[in-house]
């Protein structure tokens, strides 16, 4: 047990540690930026598109 103690206190004395975490909070980051900027341009395209949709329709119709 005294081990995995010095192991811990060891770990938290590492700049690894602390430096993994930093990276892993700014990959959540970018990860949820992209996410958000898919989701708007998907939203968008998909206006577009019904856009052209009614309009090539409602050129049909005529």
């Amino acid at each position: 047990m005294k081990n995995f103690a010095t192991s811990v206190v060891e770990f938290l004395k590492e700049e690894d540690g602390p430096t993994a975490v930093e990276y892993a909070v700014m990959l959540a980051l970018i990860v949820i930026v992209c996410l958000g900027s898919v989701s708007l341009i998907g939203t968008n395209a998909n206006v577009k598109f019904k856009e052209v949709a009614d309009k090539i329709g409602a050129g049909a119709a005529s």
